[in-house]
Parts: C-alpha cells; sequence; structure tokens
C-alpha cells in the first residue's frame, strides 16, 4: 500500500486535502451552460419524438413496429456516434468535438423536415443519432474536466438539466402547433430542433476553451494555465493541478505501457473496477426503462385512460418540469450527500413508483388514470435526483485520465446499445406481456440495479480527477499503480529538494485569476 503522503484523498490536487474553500467562477458556470446546450438537442429529439411518432406513423401509415424502429433507431446509430466520439475529442480535442455533433444534428435535422419518404425520414434518423452519440459522450467529460473536484458533482449534473429542457422543449411543440394539420406540423416540429445546434456552434467558437485537461497531455502547459485560472478562484494556486495532471498522466501510462485501445483487452485491477462501475452505471440508466418511457409517454397516457390530446401535452409539460426541478436538486445534494446516497434513494424510489404504475394497469378503469400520473410523477422525480444524472457523473470522473475518452466512448456505446433494445421492443413488449406487468419487470430491474450500485461502486464525492487511478488501485490493490504512484512521489520529492526558490514558478509568478472570455487560439 502506498504511503500516507501518496495515499488518494479528497481535494484538488496533492497539496490539498479538502481545506480550502473553492467557489465557483463565473466562467466556469459559463462553460457548462454552454456545453450543456448540446444536451438539450438529445432532449429536444426525445420530447419532439414523442409528439411526432403518432403523427409520422398516420402520414406514412406505417405498422407499430415500423414506428418502433422510427424511435428506436436513433439510438441504433448513436451506438457509433458514441464509438466514434474518441477519435475526435483524442485527436481534434473537446471543443471541437461539439461542433462535429452540432454538424450531425443539423444534417439529420434537415433530412427529416423534408423526407418525403419512411426510408428518406430513417436516413435522417442516421445523422441525428450519430450527433446523439457524440454529443453523449463529450458533454459530461467536458464539464468534469472544467470543473473543481468540490463542485463536479452538481455542473456535471447541468447536462441532465439540458437534456430534459430539450424534452420540455420538443413536448411544448405539440401546442405550439395544435392548430396546425398534422400533416404539416410533424415537418415544422422537427424543423425547429436546427436552432440548438447553430447556437452550440456558434458558443464553442466564440465561448468555449479547450479542456485543460486535454491541453496538458498534447504538451499545452500554458494554455492549460489559461483556462484554469478561470476555472479557479482568483488567486488560487492552479501549478499543483497541472503537475497532478501529468502525473496523473504518467502513472498511468507506467502501469499500463499503452493508452490506445489494446487498454482495454488486458487492463489492470484497478481499471478493470473503473470500466466495470462507469459502464455498468451506464447502462443502468436504459434499463431502467428511462428513455423508452419517455419516447413513448403519449402511449402510456393513453393506455390509462386520458385520452384527450390538449390534456396529454399539458401532463407532458408537467412530467418534464417536475424532471428538470428534482434534477436541480439533486445537483445540489450530489457534492453535499455524496453519490452512493443519493441512488440509493433514486433507485429504491423508482423501484417503488413503477410497482404503483403496474397496479394501476392491472386494477384497469377507474383508478388507473390518477395512479398512473402519480406514478410517472414520482418516478420520473426520483430518477432525476440521482440515478438520472448520476449516471454521466459517475463515468465522466471515475476513468484515468490516460483512457477517459475512449472510456467514455465505451460507456455511451453501451448506454446506446440498452437504450436501442429498449426504445425497440418497448411496444410490443408492453403488448405482449401487458402494461402492468411490464412497469413490474422495470421495478425489479430497479432493485437489481441498486444492488449492483452497493456492490460496485465507491463514493466519489469531493476527489479530484486525477486522484481516481489512485484511489480505484487502493480499494483494488492494485499494485502496477501503487508502485508507479512510489516513483512519481520520489520524482516529486527529488525536485522539491533540487529546485531553488527563485527557479520556483510558484514562487515568481503572478495569478490573473480574473474572468474573461477564451481566447480563440486555445482551440
Amino acid at each position: 500500500m502506498a504511503s500516507a503522503a501518496s495515499a488518494s484523498h479528497v481535494g484538488e490536487h496533492h497539496e490539498d486535502f479538502g481545506s480550502t474553500p473553492i467557489t465557483l467562477t463565473r466562467a466556469t458556470k459559463l462553460y457548462a451552460i454552454c456545453a450543456s446546450v448540446n444536451s438539450c438537442n438529445l432532449g429536444y429529439d426525445i420530447g419532439v419524438s414523442t409528439e411526432t411518432g403518432r403523427m409520422v406513423q398516420a402520414y406514412f401509415n406505417l405498422t407499430t413496429t415500423q414506428r418502433e424502429l422510427f424511435i428506436g433507431s436513433i439510438n441504433f446509430w448513436a451506438i457509433f456516434g458514441a464509438l466514434g466520439s474518441q477519435y475526435f475529442t483524442d485527436r481534434f480535442g473537446r471543443r471541437r468535438t461539439f461542433i462535429v455533433a452540432a454538424i450531425g444534428f443539423i444534417i439529420g435535422v434537415l433530412i427529416q423536415t423534408f423526407a418525403p419518404s419512411f426510408t428518406i425520414l430513417m436516413l435522417g434518423r442516421v445523422f441525428v443519432g450519430l450527433g446523439v452519440g457524440i454529443g453523449l459522450a463529450i458533454d459530461p467529460l467536458y464539464i468534469a474536466e472544467v470543473t473543481p473536484a468540490k463542485r463536479r458533482g452538481e455542473l456535471v449534473t447541468w447536462s441532465e438539466i439540458g437534456i430534459n429542457i430539450g424534452i420540455i422543449l420538443g413536448f411544448s411543440t405539440g401546442l405550439t402547433f395544435a392548430s396546425v394539420p398534422e400533416s404539416r406540423a410533424w415537418r415544422y416540429m422537427f424543423f425547429l430542433g436546427t436552432l440548438m445546434p447553430v447556437m452550440m456552434i456558434l458558443l464553442t467558437h466564440f465561448i468555449l476553451p479547450e479542456s485543460p485537461r486535454y491541453l496538458v497531455a498534447k504538451g499545452r502547459e500554458s494554455d492549460a494555465r489559461d483556462v484554469l485560472t478561470k476555472i479557479y478562484p482568483q488567486g488560487y494556486d492552479v501549478y499543483p493541478v497541472i503537475d497532478d495532471i501529468k502525473e496523473a498522466i504518467e502513472r498511468e501510462e507506467m502501469a499500463e505501457q499503452a493508452v490506445g485501445w489494446s487498454v482495454f483487452l488486458n487492463p489492470t485491477p484497478a481499471l478493470t473496477r473503473m470500466l466495470i462501475v462507469g459502464i455498468g452505471v451506464a447502462c443502468s440508466q436504459q434499463a431502467v426503462g428511462i428513455d423508452a418511457i419517455q419516447y413513448y409517454l403519449v402511449d402510456v397516457l393513453a393506455q390509462s385512460g386520458i385520452q384527450d390530446t390538449k390534456n396529454q401535452n399539458l401532463l407532458l409539460m408537467l412530467l418534464g418540469l417536475i424532471k428538470v426541478i428534482f434534477i436541480a436538486i439533486g445537483g445540489k445534494l450530489f457534492d453535499i450527500k455524496g453519490r452512493r446516497p443519493l441512488f440509493f434513494v433514486s433507485l429504491i424510489g423508482m423501484s417503488v413508483a413503477l410497482f404503483i404504475i403496474s397496479m394501476a394497469f392491472f386494477a384497469g378503469n377507474g383508478i388507473s388514470p390518477a395512479f398512473a400520473v402519480i406514478g410517472l410523477g414520482f418516478y420520473l422525480a426520483f430518477f432525476s435526483v440521482g440515478a438520472g444524472p448520476g449516471s454521466w457523473l459517475i463515468p465522466s470522473e471515475v476513468f484515468a485520465i490516460s483512457i477517459r475518452a475512449k472510456a467514455m466512448s465505451l460507456a455511451a456505446f453501451f448506454n446506446r446499445i440498452t437504450a436501442t433494445i429498449m426504445a425497440s421492443t418497448f411496444l410490443s413488449t408492453a403488448e405482449g406481456i401487458g402494461w402492468g406487468g411490464f412497469f413490474l419487470l422495470l421495478s425489479i430491474v430497479s432493485l437489481l440495479v441498486c444492488a449492483f450500485v452497493y456492490k460496485f461502486m465507491p463514493e466519489t464525492k469531493d476527489r479530484s480527477l486525477e486522484d481516481m487511478s489512485m484511489y480505484f488501485a487502493e480499494i483494488t490493490a492494485d499494485r502496477s499503480i501503487l508502485e508507479a504512484e512510489k516513483l512519481i512521489v520520489q520524482r516529486r520529492k527529488q525536485r522539491s529538494i533540487t529546485l531553488p526558490p527563485e527557479a520556483d514558478p510558484l514562487v515568481n509568478d503572478e495569478q490573473s485569476g480574473g474572468f474573461e472570455l477564451p481566447n480563440a487560439e486555445l482551440t
């Protein structure tokens, strides 16, 4: 076991043990908000597809299976976008990857808008799906890398808030175009989806800087320092943060002797645990049925007895608003109570809510509509306070720096595979085993996910991203990383002994720490 000096700990870097107060700068908030706009694209597609699914089915005279393919296809193509995301994030940087995702959205939305046939419509889903896959991998990754450890739980959840704001905007199109004939309304609803990707391109070009972790990995320490002085409060010493990033990369490369895909074929015990936790949690988000339920909310409400279209639209807006409110609450609590407690509360609460929905369907007419809506409200609230935003928070922070982009793409890859299976079989399964049986099954799955979290997921509250490999090495007794850490600590001590004070950049440098919009050269 490593010495106490080198052991994992709570704090921003190896010289900080959690006692330094950290306040959010205006720049950090701005970067997180801008990155979350990209998440709105996915949310908008979920919301608008909930409304347009039945319109498209009627317009092209589709079967139930074809409608499921239309809904589920976006998740299928997102699988390939997720796998390809690491190429863009590692080769071109996190910042430019936002633009790639936005371009995919714009092309796909335009094809869907003007599609003369179901085949062309499905072609548009290809491009939208690729954009979704890339966006899912980059959003939480980028926010985690531009956020201090003490506030990472809150800000990474802003990505989930972005998704749900997009969902509400998508839901609202049903009311916006209520007076337009459905044969044209679905095209207008799709076309509005071009606005946020265009906004994302502008925000990326004029506001978002490159991730400091990516800049250090590429040897651009000066640029990384400029970004870090905006992320941390004025006067905060960012040089130890840069040193920790460099040491984390060195530690992981010493342990693995590679940073390509070969790492995943024979990972060390620590990296194996990281992958189990990160990928497992990402998959669990979809295993509890969230995307599938949201895509088919209109059908769920109709089957529960709510047939009026206006009432359905109003309930969709209400349920979407519930999600946003509880995600904001969960984001605050993640950094106060920790990750594990919120996951337990969330998953147990979801299981109870899904059981209520199941009983509502088993009960039949009469009490069914009220109990179904109440159950859906509790399900979305409990999901949003923990498992929803946490399912991207955990992967964004547990993976080692040297594999983070690739591992995040794998997490998004398996997340989308699970989402594809759920969305493409939702109606068929519900009709096959009954709506009550289907929601009862999801209730059981939520409890199984809770057991997985209890068994495998450690608490990561307040830990720096650079500390994660050491933390997981201690949990798994991974000697390859622990031995690498000893060598790094020895080198750190030697540098501190041999470096004269007047040559120490920490002594002579003055940090501006002020808030400015990032320069265009930080790309």
